[in-house]
């Protein structure tokens, strides 16, 4: 191999790598996706719901501002506690822009999860989380629009059950429109710096 053969081995090489460090780069800091117009169909919708101040309120009377929307109940033993105790620390790292965030604890176990019941579960989390509750219908009908599989756990006692049901946090833009997901075990700090890219863009 010639000299000058060996050296635009070597450059191809390095420039190969740095496109490689890049692409990297770019994977641990993504851009916010642009969701498909078939995805905002998808995930989301109208909802009426009772809040944990005894308040009906709609998707309407939180127009303008982010959404982070999550279903659970107040009797989950990890999952939900999880969940919130990462939505709190994720808008305690905001700042002043948590306030362009509203987090919505929405109940798939309304028979249990009255406004009361509701209100003193989220008085151990973040004070701008929104617990929801309603009719079982009611519910039925919120979780269907964004795709929620939940339900009891048959064979627990009357009062005493187990609930099943997804996991993730999603993210709505002002519009109601969709915008990503979160699991519930994703870090703080991941979902604060993500949170930040959408409501400082």
């Amino acid at each position: 191999m010639t000299r000058r053969m060996l050296l635009l081995n070597v450059s191809a090489l390095a420039v190969a790598g740095a496109i490689g460090v890049t692409a990297l780069k770019f994977l641990e800091h993504p851009a916010p996706p642009r969701p498909s117009a078939e995805t905002r169909v998808r995930i989301g919708g109208a909802f009426s719901l009772i809040d944990q101040h005894r308040r009906r309120v709609s998707d309407a009377s939180f127009r303008g501002r982010h959404l982070l929307v999550f279903f659970g109940f107040v009797n989950c033993p990890d999952v939900c506690p999880t969940a919130l105790q990462n939505v709190t620390l994720a808008l305690n790292a905001l700042g002043g822009a948590a306030g362009k965030v509203v987090p919505l604890f929405v109940t798939i176990d309304p028979a249990r999860d009255t406004p009361d019941v509701l209100a003193r579960y989220l008085s151990n989390f973040h004070p701008s989380i929104v617990g929801l509750t309603g009719t079982a219908e009611e519910i039925a009908a919120v979780a269907g629009a964004y795709r929620v599989a939940y339900g009891k756990i048959e064979g627990g006692a009357t009062d005493n059950y187990a609930m099943y049901h997804s996991a993730y946090l999603y993210l709505m833009g002002p519009d109601g429109a969709f915008l990503r997901h979160f699991r519930h075990t994703d870090e703080p700090d991941r979902i604060a710096a993500s949170l930040r890219r959408y409501v400082n863009p």
